[in-house]
């Protein structure tokens, strides 16, 4: 079968609810939508988090980043963390997790390796976006956080989907960039629920058109695309990494001065998110 053909197998079955995820993929869901009602307390949140030991670890850290903690003032509890990130950004790490353990279907090591790699590269995306979307495009930073985590959702489901069709990450993946990832990735953000302004974003960036000026969403992910250190390892081609260090777009979008100026002043910012999405 085609590669082309096993997407769009994929896309239908994403569309008709048919999404296989692991078990713990499954409960990060589930406390998603309950952060998504408006009657959930503070309380419930942090009960709910608490329940779940690597989404509350990852919520303190977050909570004691430098990008959220600017009193410098650390805090070692669940209800005090989900207080001070607010339950947009809740939601935001809850995906991540989602997404992160959304390939952890495959007991291959080398996939285990390209999962490894592929959240590198996405922590990295979801940090640049936040403090790009404030320093640049003027977007609100929490959605661009979310939007960054969520840009490689179809990558991680597609190397969960590879112990069952192994063929899926052999040979080229050309096709993945041209088209696969378009046609999964749109389902996926569907059956996820995600917001049509964070999904049209998505896709942008998934399209590769970068305004000049940058000023919009879509541009945010595609300059943290760019300027993100780890490649995505479904995009590499031999000549990736010589077409990378050119980063034909930041100069077209950004001065040297402009871009040396953000990304000196948000080193520290960047990094920490960095290591607590990790």
């Amino acid at each position: 079968m085609e590669k082309t053909e096993l997407y769009r197998r994929i896309a239908d079955e994403a569309d008709r609810g048919e999404l296989v995820f692991p078990a713990s993929a499954e409960v990060e869901l589930r406390i998603k939508r309950a952060l998504d009602d408006p009657d959930c307390s503070i309380d419930q949140a942090a009960k709910l988090i608490q329940a779940d030991p690597l989404l509350a670890a990852r919520v303190v850290a977050v909570a004691n980043s430098v990008a959220y903690n600017r009193s410098g003032r650390e805090i070692t509890d669940v209800r005090q963390s989900v207080a001070r990130l607010g339950f947009r950004t809740l939601r935001s790490l809850t995906m991540s997790l989602l997404v992160k353990q959304m390939s952890g279907q495959s007991g291959e090591p080398a996939h285990k390796a390209l999962a490894q790699k592929l959240w590198e590269h996405t922590a990295h995306v979801a940090a640049l976006s936040h403090v790009i979307a404030r320093r640049v495009t003027h977007q609100d930073p929490e959605t661009a956080l979310f939007a960054g985590i969520l840009h490689e959702v179809a990558g991680f489901y597609l190397i969960s989907r590879a112990r069952e069709i192994p063929e899926l990450l052999t040979g080229d993946l050309s096709e993945w960039r041209g088209n696969g990832e378009s046609v999964v990735g749109a389902a996926l953000l569907k059956i996820l629920e995600v917001p049509e302004g964070v999904a049209t974003a998505i896709g942008a960036m998934w399209e590769g058109y970068l305004a000049i000026p940058p000023s919009s969403l879509g541009d945010t992910l595609l300059l943290a695309e760019e300027l993100a250190p780890v490649a995505s390892p479904l995009y590499w081609t031999p000549d990736a990494e010589s077409a990378a260090a050119g980063k034909p777009q930041i100069e077209m979008a950004l001065d040297e001065e402009t871009l040396s100026s953000i990304l000196a002043e948000s080193a520290e910012e960047v990094q920490s998110l960095i290591s607590a999405l990790k």
